[in-house]
């Protein structure tokens, strides 16, 4: 398969032209042309880039790319350089999709999400600019909410912060899900009238912000909840493309 090949077919799926991101998304450095072997893991890190070069990928494809407009303008050395030399050493492609992946309603984060703890009528949910970054959905019944903790502690093998709301009952039935670190976004899910809302991150005032709003908010860890989103994304190529070996890099991140 030729990196143009999966270039565009990626494109197809995601639609990267239609986000306003914070990073380029698509290939962001160009390796060899041809594909055998693609390594998956949720953030390009020296970790991961080590490890598709010890099993001889020819790209890596991650949610978390290398370059961001926060980081400003960068060179290649230190650290970063120690990140990227493995990539640009052994010609391995590096794909990158952050928005993109958070919010495709058919293998996005969140929509991957929502469906593992069992989410039906799932519909956009976080908009940013004019697309959608999340999900929203409903349980067939409603559950307590520490049965919404255990089976996320379950679901997502992390630790669950959880604000639980000062005068509204336990009972949940509707929930908005943006994986990652939108912790601010529970304010959309409290205007809509859901009962709950998912992320990856919770700040200090906005465990008591939601709470004193009525909403239940549960974090389970960036890393966490974002490793479905490239995983679907995997599956759907080794579907697609069955000769393309695939495997997927699980990196330990508490964050």
């Amino acid at each position: 398969m030729k990196t143009s090949e999966l270039e565009l077919f990626l494109k197809t799926i995601l639609k990267p032209e239609l986000f306003d991101d914070y990073c380029p998304n698509g290939l962001q450095i160009e390796g060899r042309d041809n594909l055998l072997k693609i390594v998956f893991a949720v953030s390009a890190t020296r970790e991961s880039t080590e490890y598709a070069a010890l099993h001889n990928a020819c790209a890596l494809i991650v949610h978390h790319g290398v370059f961001w407009k926060f980081h400003g303008t960068r060179t290649l050395t230190g650290p970063f350089a120690k990140r990227l030399f493995p990539l640009i050493k052994n010609e391995i492609n590096l794909f990158g999709y952050h928005l993109p992946l958070d919010g495709n309603l058919e293998i996005g984060n969140a929509a991957s999400l929502a469906r593992l703890i069992g989410l039906n009528k799932l519909s956009s949910f976080g908009m940013y600019k004019g697309v959608s970054t999340g999900i929203k959905g409903e349980f067939e019944k409603p559950i307590l909410s520490s049965d919404l903790k255990r089976l996320l502690t379950e679901k997502l093998q992390h630790p669950i912060l959880y604000s639980n709301p000062l005068e509204t009952s336990g009972k949940i039935k509707s929930i908005g899900i943006i994986t990652g670190g939108a912790n601010s976004e529970w304010r959309e899910a409290a205007k809509l009238g859901l009962d709950a809302y998912i992320t990856g991150e919770m700040s200090e005032h906005d465990y008591h912000e939601s709470r004193e709003s009525g909403i239940h908010m549960f974090a389970g860890g960036h890393n966490a909840t974002e490793k479905f989103g490239i995983q679907s994304l995997m599956k759907l190529i080794q579907k697609e493309f069955p000769d393309l070996e695939c495997i997927f890099l699980d990196s330990e991140n508490p964050a």
